[in-house]
């Protein structure tokens, strides 16, 4: 039989892989985190007709002459450039700026994605929307500990903020120097014992004819002194454990605007909200005003990523050939920062696929009319004997 017919067989069976690559990345146009896939050619094996010759004294070399036995699927590769973002608005949706893939638990096997539509499921554990689980690191006191191993991301509801007592407060503000001698301004600012009961300090200022003295009323007192408004001296005053700092108290005339602020207890707060940040980290926001770094997103990078094999769900499984996962935060060691509140659309070029449609198509019939002119050729030979 013909060479030909074969040739042409192994162009319509690459041709039809051509095709089916580019109807799945048409047929992804929408997906989420989706990366397209190309088909590289090349040529099969050659058969040797005649052996190349060196030259000689009287006669020039000769180049061999060979007949290629048709083509075939080098690989097909996967384009891992960004797609362009998604805004959605809901802050579990996330996007990587940049190089990674999110890291998930499905089935016992860890799996990677750029897919971001997460949502919380009953548990409070962030989950892809096939129910994988994404993997991070627990926060500790409101800290990553260094080196801990990864696992399920989970919103800790009902967590409590501790109360924490006050042990420092800080003035601020002008004592009028104007003020008659004997005149008095008083002062309160809550505070907070361990158990986060709240306290009221109070500080009495009473205008003296050197300067102004502060008392608590429980006994403990010191005495402010002003050189041309400026305080002669860092002054300080201990009421009941409270280290209160005065040293920003100025002494200017007609101004009078003292007040008591920034002490640094809190009572016991419950979780209120949260938000997920440029890192990965998922920070709470208590009802006592106080925030903490409750755990932080995890991301993969490797070193080849096109040795990733696809697994369904816009997922990706390591191979021998794409290197061991590197785990580590957002925006660290070649990782992309993470965008809440949006997704990473395909990346599918659909004016480029379409022309490879036509490519493909072409191809197809190219090798089909080789077919049929082979089949033309052994008709006119069956045809030599009748």
């Amino acid at each position: 039989m013909l060479r030909s017919l074969f040739s042409g067989i192994s162009g319509l069976r690459s041709h039809q892989t051509m095709l089916d690559v580019t109807g799945n990345n048409i047929a992804n146009v929408n997906t989420t985190g989706f990366k397209a896939s190309s088909v590289q050619f090349q040529d099969s094996l050659s058969q040797l007709l005649r052996n190349s010759m060196l030259p000689q004294q009287a006669q020039g070399g000769q180049n061999p002459a060979q007949v290629g036995l048709g083509v075939q699927v080098a690989g097909i590769s996967t384009n891992f450039a960004g797609g362009a973002p998604q805004p959605t608005g809901v802050p579990t949706d996330l996007m990587i700026s940049g190089d990674g893939f999110f890291v998930v638990r499905s089935g016992g096997e860890t799996l990677y994605t750029r897919n971001g539509g997460f949502t919380f499921d009953a548990t409070g554990r962030l989950v892809g929307a096939g129910g994988a689980l994404v993997q991070g690191w627990t926060a500790q006191n409101g800290a990553i500990v260094p080196g801990q191993g990864i696992g399920d991301i989970t919103l800790p509801v009902g967590a409590l903020s501790p109360a924490a007592a006050t042990t420092t407060a800080r003035a601020t503000g002008n004592l009028p120097s104007g003020a008659a001698v004997g005149e008095t301004l008083v002062r309160d600012i809550k505070t907070y014992d361990a158990d986060g009961a709240a306290t009221t300090l109070r500080l009495t200022f009473t205008r003296t004819a050197t300067g102004w003295d502060v008392a608590d009323g429980a006994g403990a007192t010191t005495s402010l002194t002003f050189t041309d408004g400026k305080q002669n001296g860092a002054g300080s005053i201990v009421s009941g454990g409270i280290t209160v700092d005065l040293s920003a108290v100025t002494g200017f005339a007609d101004v009078s605007d003292l007040a008591l602020k920034e002490q640094n207890g809190k009572p016991a707060g419950t979780l209120a909200s949260y938000a997920l940040t440029n890192d990965g980290s998922l920070v709470g926001t208590f009802s006592n005003g106080d925030t903490q770094v409750l755990a932080r997103i995890a991301l993969a990078g490797f070193v080849n990523p096109g040795g990733l094999e696809k697994v369904g769900s816009s997922q990706f499984r390591p191979s021998g050939n794409s290197g061991q996962p590197e785990l580590g935060q957002a925006g660290t060691a070649g990782l992309g920062g993470i965008i809440s509140g949006a997704l990473e659309m395909s990346n599918v070029d659909l004016s480029q696929e379409f022309t490879n449609l036509i490519v493909a198509q072409r191809g197809f019939q190219a090798n089909a009319r080789i077919i049929t002119t082979s089949d033309e050729v052994l008709q006119e030979l069956t045809n030599l004997k009748r």
